[in-house]
């Protein structure tokens, strides 16, 4: 029985299990009051069912321990070995000791008894879909060590990236900490890469870390790494992330974000090119190229105390700023080829190019989200268009309605000028913006009466004329 589906706080689903139907609502009308989408089912048979079709859409499973003649136990096993990122959470009427080591030998997350708390389950969920999340970074950040740096061509001609590429070009042969900084989603992991590219550290690895994404324990073990014994799952010895990235580049996503206590560690270990492993006495060696990042003002974190000034001088040795997409307007009809021609490949769907109209939205639009918006809309236009071009329809909603407001002119940049038409149509827009729409106010600001407006808002075609 599938329930009305409202998205967690992780975006996961909840497989419940359980004999009893009364049960079964309670339970999952329960969890979908803390915000879980919640499937149900009412037998280990149907559950391993279930959980064969799911390939691993299902955030976490609730299973009682009495299901008939067989056993919830038996849902835990195939979990832990099919689905191991997968939480389970036991809940039972007869609770005994007996039940509890079983419960944990097959890897179970949590025990409840019946009458189920609901307010305990869900904050059981909450935690072990947060833990599931972090165990299942770290396997990413694991597997990234050993796949090879891949290539990735930054794509643009206009100014502003054009200056970005030259700075990369020059530093092509120098192993000097480089700090870049952009707004989010402007394509700075993108940059980091081509500095690796093209770097003398090429055939090395590249080690990217979000910051971020982790505590400052478990961050301080994944970049130093850790002595078997030093923490309660450390049952082997790890090198850090580090040491793996040694002959080639470490890129420290996010640095902005990191805990101060790991700020001086990473210091000490930028200064001495070496490591401490968590739990250990001795000092390990690495030689691998720092490039960082951050969408955030270091400088003003450096004045608010919360990002330590040497750090930032250690780090900041050249500085690569990435433009935002907004600043680099004759580029967005590039990228968003690009990002066709990278769908089609992908897919197989005959989808050509942009129709004038919908290249002409995408040139108005702001791009809040910057280079990975318009990589997103890209790829929900190719799986929504019925044509060979993509129109205004196949755009999202929010890029078909934007009018454009701002006024920005380079006096350097003949690229960038604006006919006379669209300097009048945006600035009429910009004006009515700041009126919240009052076209009388905004009739006296222009100098105009308001049926003179009204002509040039239907000529120009600018919002509701009512």
């Amino acid at each position: 029985m599938q329930r009305p589906s409202t998205t967690s706080l992780y975006g996961s689903r909840v497989l419940l299990i359980d004999d009893d139907e009364d049960t079964r609502d309670l339970g999952a009308m329960g969890l979908a009051k803390h915000g879980y989408q919640t499937q149900t089912c009412s037998s280990v048979e149907e559950a391993l069912e279930l959980l064969e079709r799911s390939n691993g859409e299902l955030g976490a499973v609730v299973t009682d321990l009495q299901l008939g003649s067989r056993s919830g136990l038996e849902v835990c096993e195939w979990v832990t070995q099919n689905r191991p990122d997968t939480p389970v959470i036991l809940v039972t009427g007869h609770g005994s000791l007996d039940a509890a080591i079983g419960a944990i030998r097959v890897g179970v997350w949590d025990f409840i008894n019946k009458p189920i708390d609901l307010s305990r389950l869900a904050h059981s969920l909450e935690r072990a879909l947060s833990h599931s999340r972090l165990k299942q970074e770290v396997t990413r950040l694991r597997e990234s060590v050993a796949r090879p740096a891949v290539a990735a061509p930054i794509v643009g001609e206009s100014r502003a990236i054009r200056a970005v590429l030259d700075l990369v070009e020059r530093l092509h042969e120098s192993d000097v900490s480089v700090l870049i900084t952009g707004e989010s989603g402007t394509g700075k992991e993108l940059v980091a890469r081509a500095l690796h590219n093209t770097s003398n550290h090429a055939e090395g690895p590249f080690v990217a870390v979000n910051c971020a994404a982790m505590p400052a324990a478990l961050l301080e073990s994944e970049l130093f790494g850790h002595k078997r014994g030093a923490f309660t799952d450390a049952r082997e010895d790890r090198e850090g992330l580090f040491v793996r990235a040694s002959g080639g580049t470490i890129f420290l996503d996010e640095i902005g974000e990191m805990p101060m206590e790991m700020q001086a560690k990473l210091l000490r270990t930028l200064q001495d090119s070496r490591v401490r492993p968590v739990g250990s006495d001795d000092e390990v060696a690495f030689e691998a190229r720092v490039l960082s990042a951050t969408n955030r003002d270091l400088e003003d974190a450096v004045e608010q105390g919360t990002f330590r000034e040497d750090l930032y001088y250690r780090l900041n040795v050249v500085h690569v700023p990435v433009p935002p997409l907004r600043a680099r307007d004759n580029d967005v009809l590039l990228l968003a080829q690009h990002f066709i021609e990278a769908v089609v490949a992908r897919t197989g769907k005959q989808v050509v190019g942009l129709s004038s109209q919908a290249a002409q939205k995408l040139i108005d639009y702001h791009w809040p989200g910057n280079v990975r918006e318009l990589q997103n809309c890209i790829e929900r236009a190719v799986a929504l268009t019925r044509f060979e071009e993509l129109t205004v329809d196949d755009l999202p909603p929010k890029i078909r309605r934007y009018q454009a407001t701002r006024l920005v002119l380079d006096a350097d940049d003949v690229e960038q000028m604006l006919t006379l038409e669209a300097v009048e149509r945006r600035y009429i827009a910009r004006v009515l913006e700041a009126t919240g729409g009052n076209k009388t106010h905004a009739a006296r600001v222009l100098g105009l009466d308001r049926r003179t407006l009204y002509r040039k808002l239907d000529r120009l075609e600018i919002g509701d004329k009512d």
